[in-house]
Order: C-alpha cells, then sequence, then structure tokens
C-alpha cells in the first residue's frame, strides 16, 4: 500500500521498530506529568502504526497526544531499539500542518514570525544600553527569551562580557526561526537571511550564543551553512566562558540543570560544569543529570501550548533540586531559567540562575 504520508516515507522502519517496551515511558517528562500512556513515545509510536495501517487518519483530534512533547530527546537515549522519536514526531507534524490540523498556538506561533521579528510579536527589544552592528571580534547572540523574558540574565551576561574585556559587538538580530521545524512548518528564509547579512557585516569570526537552541539551529539548519561557509564559528556561551578564570568563589552549595537542547541535543555536558567547579566548591549533582537529566518542559512549542503541563514538569525537577538542598540552582539556558523561575514555589528558597549570570553577580561582590 502506498505510503499516504511523508512520516511513512521516511520513518515507517523506525515507528514498526519500536518494540513496545516502555523504557521510554521512565523518562518521558510528558508522561510523568499526565499518566497519560498515549503521551510517551511507545502511545505515539503505536498511533502512528495505527495511522500507516489506515485505522486512523491523521486530524484533529491526535494534535493533543502529537503535538504535546518537548522534543527532549531522552525517549531516543534512552530506546534500545534506536527509534528516534523527536524527528518522526517533528516530520509528523508537518504532515499535520500539511492537512490543515495543528494546534492553535504554533499557528499563531507562524503567523507572528511572518510579520514580526521575534516569537512575541514586540516591537521594542531591550537595547541594552549597547552598541550594535559595529565591527568587533565575535558576535554575542542572544535569542528571542533572552531579549524578551529573560533580559536581566541577559544584561549581567552582557556585563561579565565587558568584565572579561571581550571584544563583541551585538546586532538588530531576528528570531532564528528554528523552532518552526519544530511544530511543523517551515524555517522562515528573510529571518535567516537577515540574521546572516547582520552577522557578516561585524567581520566577526565567532558568533557566541546564549541560547543552545539558537546554536542548535545554526549549526546544523542547511538554512544558515552561510555561517560556516564563511569561516564562522558558532560557540554556546559556556563553551567560550570554560577557558577564562574569573578568581571568586562560593561556599553555597551549587546544583547544575542540563538544558535538553544543550546536554542531549548538542552534547555539551562537561564545559557548564568545569565552569561551575571554578567557582563553586561545594557543586552537587542532581540525581538526574547530564544525558538522563529532566526537561523542565519548555521545549518543542509545549510551553506556548500546554502551559500547565509545562509548568508541572519543571515543579518535578525543581523536586530534584529540593532533594539535595542546594541554594542556588545554575543552567544556561533563557528558556530553562524562564520556565523553571515560573514554577518555583514561594517556599523553595533557592534562587535559579544562568552560569554567566551568577559569575557576573559574584564578581561585582568581589569588587
Amino acid at each position: 500500500m502506498e505510503a499516504k504520508y511523508d512520516f511513512e516515507r521516511k520513518y515507517r522502519d523506525q515507528v514498526l521498530r519500536c518494540s513496545n517496551c516502555g523504557f521510554c515511558r521512565a523518562v518521558c517528562p510528558v508522561f510523568g506529568t499526565t499518566l497519560r500512556p498515549a503521551y510517551n513515545a511507545r502511545g505515539k509510536m503505536l498511533i502512528l502504526k495505527e495511522v500507516m495501517d489506515g485505522t486512523i487518519d491523521l486530524n484533529d483530534e491526535l494534535i493533543e497526544t502529537l503535538f504535546q512533547c518537548t522534543t527532549c530527546a531522552a525517549c531516543a537515549e534512552s530506546c534500545p531499539s534506536g527509534v528516534n522519536v523527536p524527528d518522526i514526531i517533528k516530520q509528523v507534524r508537518k504532515d499535520m500542518v500539511n492537512i490543515g490540523s495543528c494546534h492553535p498556538a504554533f499557528k499563531g506561533m507562524n503567523e507572528v514570525l511572518k510579520n514580526h521579528t521575534n516569537i512575541y510579536a514586540e516591537d521594542e527589544p531591550e537595547d541594552f544600553e549597547r552598541e550594535r552592528n559595529k565591527k568587533a571580534e565575535y558576535v554575542y547572540f542572544i535569542g528571542c527569551v533572552g531579549s524578551f523574558r529573560e533580559d536581566e540574565a541577559t544584561l549581567e551576561t552582557l556585563d561579565l562580557l565587558d568584565r572579561l574585556n571581550v571584544d563583541y559587538t551585538l546586532i538588530d538580530e531576528v528570531c532564528c526561526s528554528g523552532v518552526l521545524e519544530d511544530v511543523g512548518y517551515e524555517i522562515n528564509e528573510d529571518l535567516v537571511k537577515k540574521n546572516i547579512d547582520l552577522i557578516l557585516a561585524t567581520g566577526a569570526k565567532t558568533v557566541i550564543t546564549g541560547c543552545p537552541y539558537c546554536s542548535r539551529t545554526f549549526i546544523n539548519k542547511p538554512q544558515y551553512a552561510g555561517l560556516e561557509e564563511n569561516g564562522i564559528k558558532v560557540l554556546h556561551i559556556t563553551q567560550f566562558l570554560n577557558d577564562f578564570d574569573f578568581g571568586v568563589t562560593t561556599d553555597k552549595l551549587v546544583t547544575y540543570h542540563d538544558p535538553c537542547d544543550l546536554g542531549r541535543h548538542c552534547g555539551i555536558y562537561e564545559e557548564p560544569r568545569e565552569i561551575i567547579r571554578k567557582i563553586a566548591p561545594n557543586f552537587v549533582e542532581l540525581r538526574h543529570n547530564r544525558v538522563d537529566s529532566l526537561c523542565c518542559g519548555a521545549g518543542g512549542g509545549v510551553r506556548g501550548a500546554y502551559a500547565k503541563n509545562s509548568i508541572a514538569m519543571a515543579r518535578r525537577r525543581l523536586e530534584e533540586v529540593e532533594e539535595v538542598g542546594a541554594e542556588v540552582v545554575l543552567t544556561e539556558c533563557n528558556s530553562c531559567v524562564h520556565n523553571l523561575a515560573n514554577a518555583k514555589l514561594r517556599k523553595q528558597k533557592f534562587k535559579i540562575y544562568n552560569i554567566s549570570q551568577f559569575v557576573n553577580e559574584l564578581m561585582e561582590e568581589a569588587e
């Protein structure tokens, strides 16, 4: 029988390879919050098998199941059959968009980025009191969340770069728009071209990103191949800061949350920890760490489409912070900081920072 959908043409073998073992069930953040079997990877693969068999069609009735996935890749890492669930889900979402079936929040995101330069449809970003688009050795690319929601953390990161005498410039950046491909749409070529043109105009040979998702997009999306073709290197800020000695320490008990985009998707685990060990001798790991880290619930469009479940996932993560008794939670992803901070309960006394933000505060206190 001829395949009806692109996901079947591309991933039929992988969908059928799912052995229904349930390993994914133990690590899926959505299942951990909802306890709905259809929401974990095994449940999704069973549904897609029925779609391929012609028993059911892709339609609006499947939106709740197939669009409620953070694409955190914990299931793929745990799958003994080697099923790449995030790639399958992203293709299924494209198929659903093509037939006119999509979550309204994702439709809205696509429409916003047709008419605005950021996912929040805001016209006046914080200028951070820095000159933009100048010639410099580095470009610091903030990302939408850091520009419009976690601007305080971004300002402290920029202050840190100044303290370290880094020759950098900001640009009139626009959304990298990579997230559109996660929710079923095509990356916005106009936004891509603007970012590439602005970066090249600075003469910089390295882009430092404050957002691990922007890092993934710049490095892996073929639309951004122009950066590599022009000799531009892309570094996440933890990779860049790892070479510095900050000369400050804290005696507070510090822990670290691995962002899914930085860890499982980019393979960056040690650099953040090396930075933290320089400044925090009392460093303790969370129960789930590195490749086994629990998702904060912000990815894959889930924060915008399923806010209640997104916050519940973040609260599960923060329970582990209470377990180890940490006073400070560090990460290096503005989306994680934003979601974890929104989920934090009043009784929880620990503080949540990006690493760069926390280092800057320590250096400021030492002056």
